[in-house]
């Protein structure tokens, strides 16, 4: 199972003062070295907190693999086939909400992504799609031509006890028919050190994405101790 490490959290602090520090660009960098198998970032449409230079830098720099999260517009398509990163993973975005609410609803898109994916792909570029457990957004995933899925895992960080296991087996039901399909299975949002413990149990999933949850910790140990924590978990169910 790999460990991809967000680090939107990084440029947010910057941008709290519009300074040029903290700079994720050193965060990714402390990543890999606490054990980071790749580097995540959303690149929004209005910038609010990772911006094209950091992209453009995390390409030069990433020893690992760079996964950059983005809508599926045109002007996020220029800059990833400018700037080229082993993965691109489209996911929803509204204004003004604090993080990404819910996976993207591939049966409601008003435009078909099918030539949208397959211009990334043709570029060597991977393509996953972040979306809800649910069946039939694995089959629409397929249609389009996705490579891998994202699971959204928000109900179920957010779960009451009683209701965990139940949380499990439905992205557990929905990862084994991605696998089916020929889908590489990742999981993330709201994933910390304790509560992505019964997810590992999980075998179709191959990789999360964490980021706040790191980065949260990181400001009492630091970014790679932080980093080395959550490898450690992930590494126990290996």
């Amino acid at each position: 199972m790999e460990l991809s490490v967000n680090v939107d959290h990084v440029a947010t602090v910057r941008q709290a003062r519009k300074e040029e520090f903290p700079d994720p660009v050193h965060a990714a960098i402390e990543a890999e070295l606490g054990g980071a198998d790749g580097i995540t970032v959303h690149l929004r449409g209005d910038r609010r907190h990772i911006n094209e230079r950091d992209v453009e830098v995390l390409k030069k720099v990433v020893k690992t693999e760079l996964n950059l999260e983005m809508a599926a517009t045109q002007e996020m398509a220029r800059i990833a086939l400018e700037v080229k990163p082993n993965r691109v993973t489209l996911v929803p975005e509204a204004p003004g909400e604090v993080t990404t609410q819910g996976g993207l609803n591939l049966l409601k898109l008003e435009q078909d992504i099918r030539s949208f994916i397959s211009d990334l792909k043709q570029n060597k570029i991977r393509v996953g799609i972040f979306i809800d457990p649910d069946m039939n957004q694995i089959k629409e995933a397929v249609r389009v031509g996705a490579q891998y899925v994202e699971i959204n895992t928000n109900e179920y960080t957010r779960a009451q006890r009683m209701k965990i296991k139940d949380e499990v087996i439905r992205i557990a039901r929905v990862a084994k028919a991605a696998r089916r399909e020929g889908l590489v299975v990742h999981a993330g949002h709201g994933i910390d050190y304790k509560n992505i413990v019964p997810l590992l149990n999980v075998i179709e999933i191959t990789g999360y994405s964490i980021g706040f949850a790191i980065i949260a910790r990181a400001l009492f140990v630091g970014m790679r101790q932080a980093v080395n924590e959550m490898a450690e978990v992930i590494k126990g169910a290996r």
